[in-house]
């Protein structure tokens, strides 16, 4: 079993199954969540084995909500007039980094990730029943970092909840998107 593998159904599964996982997810009461870290080259097997978590959660009787940052930054984009043609031609012409600038400023300032993250946890949320899971964390590099949505979702967020983070840890809580960007070591999250 990898590395991974044993954390997510040793350590985490079980959190998430206890009749109250909030205190046991985090040491701050309004930030419930905490991250999940992998491989980046595990994504795939990460995302399968998520939607085994997923199954047996809702057996046990938890409702789970996946939210996609992938959809959201594609919803965000929309919104804003900026698909896929419209993201290439103005890479063409201004070039790629004022294009990620332009994306960051748009997930920042005119749809702001962290709300549409929290838009799409049902408003009956409830922390003893309802889990919620931010998959596909990948598609914001190496435009948004996470450690800016955490901090932003402080308050907004009242259900456990567990980001899917690729990248590697730096130090005791110090983490490297995606393995390559310098590590953010402001994580308060509990890394799993």
């Amino acid at each position: 079993m990898t590395d991974w593998k044993a954390r997510l159904t040793i350590k985490l599964e079980p959190v998430l199954r206890s009749p109250d996982p909030r205190r046991n997810i985090s040491a701050y009461h309004d930030m419930p969540y905490a991250i999940f870290l992998y491989p980046p080259e595990e994504e795939f097997n990460v995302r399968q084995e998520f939607a085994l978590l997923r199954t047996r959660l809702e057996q046990a009787g938890k409702r789970v909500t996946t939210i996609s940052l992938a959809e959201c930054l594609h919803t965000a984009l929309e919104i804003e007039g900026m698909g896929t043609e419209a993201l290439v031609d103005t890479e063409k012409s201004v070039g790629l980094e004022p294009t990620i600038e332009t994306i960051h400023q748009i997930l920042s300032e005119y749809q702001p990730l962290d709300a549409l993250v929290a838009k799409r946890i049902p408003k009956d949320a409830d922390p003893l029943r309802d889990v919620v899971f931010i998959v596909r964390v990948g598609a914001l590099f190496p435009i948004y970092r996470t450690s800016s949505l955490l901090e932003q979702l402080k308050g907004k967020v009242h259900v456990p909840a567990v980001l899917c983070y690729p990248g590697e840890l730096d130090g005791a809580a110090g983490l490297r998107f995606m393995g390559v960007l310098d590590a953010e070591h402001n994580y308060r999250p509990k890394i799993f």
